[in-house]
């Protein structure tokens, strides 16, 4: 389960930020997950809640930012919502060229007190 050490290193990097900037407490992160990003979600954010005592997150919020997946057709060029890697174009059933949305893993704002 990849999800605890990436919870672990999102812990550290709020760390290092809070103390670059001298902050003892954090209200809020916000994270970004894709839909496509190869993160179960529920499972990072369990694993965040639960390895945030004793750190600067304890009491902070924790919002999940879920951005869906999405690809542009091969055929058509069609941009289209994706539920996995390997969805095809609704329209003419051809993969996708490109992934446009969904691989995002970011930690996207620290909300201080």
């Amino acid at each position: 389960m990849h999800e605890l050490s990436l919870a672990m290193e999102v812990i550290g990097l709020a760390e290092r930020e809070a103390g670059k900037h001298g902050v003892s407490s954090i209200q809020e992160i916000r994270i970004e997950v894709g839909n496509l990003c190869g993160v179960d979600a529920d499972a990072f954010q369990s694993a965040l809640e639960l390895m945030v005592k004793n750190t600067i997150l304890e009491d902070a919020e924790i919002c999940l930012l879920r951005s869906p997946g999405k690809g542009r057709c091969n055929g058509c060029n069609l941009e289209f919502e994706m539920k996995n890697r390997l969805d095809v174009c609704p329209e003419c059933q051809c993969f996708p060229s490109e992934i446009t949305g969904g691989l995002e893993f970011m930690v996207v704002s620290l909300l201080t007190v």
